[in-house]
């Protein structure tokens, strides 16, 4: 391959990379909007009883579940794309320094990528509503918000080839843990409150639905901290890419 073509190839690389994201994130956004819709059947019951507000038609659509689900193998093919890209530009043309260190961080935010759009996917399912959605103590929205936008600058910083914009994705990982952390205390004092509130009357199938609703909420609060991580995996090889420096990769 000669040297332009080369070049080329990388400017490509980077340019493909950056497109996988925004597909990943387009999977990503669904995900947590069927998240929110497939769990506001039972806010809006409660709030509808109090007649605060009525019931929204849109309320747990199954379809945007479905195309976040049945997606994922787009985002698969992409990503195996992309890989034999990486290997063939390491293989064929040895690329040195910076060229190298390009290559092999594009290779390792792909496989981010990937993995935040299975977490997408589980999302999708945990909100479907057929099972019954998540538990409304989880602000999904805001939440789930908050960790999109870290893998939206990682990837702006790693087109950019931004240090200071990697630095600023790992800083605000800590505000996302904290928002899980919270989310996931509340879930579970909510579910302590409902069983003291119920223990006379409720039953073994109350009970067991109670407890496969809090699994739902934080499983759903572990895999929105988990695209954080990814989030800063990006930005940490990002900044190696740029800087070759490793201090935020763990």
């Amino acid at each position: 391959m000669p040297r332009k073509n080369y070049q080329k190839g990388l400017d490509e690389l980077r340019t493909d990379v950056v497109g996988m994201g925004e597909l990943v994130m387009d999977r990503y956004e669904s995900a947590i909007d069927a998240a929110a819709t497939g769990g506001s059947e039972r806010a809006a019951t409660t709030a509808t009883s109090d007649g605060e507000r009525a019931r929204d038609p849109a309320d747990g659509d199954p379809a945007l579940a479905a195309r976040v689900i049945d997606g994922d193998d787009e985002v698969n093919e992409r990503y195996l794309e992309l890989e034999e890209r990486c290997t063939e530009l390491l293989a064929l043309q040895q690329p040195v320094a910076g060229d190298l260190r390009l290559v092999t961080a594009s290779f390792k935010i792909i496989t981010d990528l990937e993995r935040i759009a299975d977490l997408a996917v589980n999302l999708a399912e945990y909100g479907h509503p057929e099972t019954g959605g998540i538990h409304p103590a989880v602000d999904i929205h805001g939440i789930g918000e908050l960790a999109g936008e870290l893998v939206v600058d990682a990837l702006d910083a790693y087109e950019r080839a931004d240090p200071e914009a990697c630095r600023a994705v790992a800083a605000r990982d800590d505000e996302l843990d904290e928002r899980c952390r919270l989310a996931a205390e509340q879930v579970v004092r909510e579910l302590v409150a409902d069983q003291n509130a119920e223990t006379s009357t409720a039953g073994g199938t109350e009970l067991a639905a109670a407890l496969d609703e809090v699994s739902r909420a934080l499983l759903t609060v572990r895999d929105l901290e988990r695209v954080g991580d990814h989030a800063v995996n990006i930005a940490a090889r990002s900044l190696y890419m740029i800087e070759s420096d490793d201090e935020l990769i763990y």
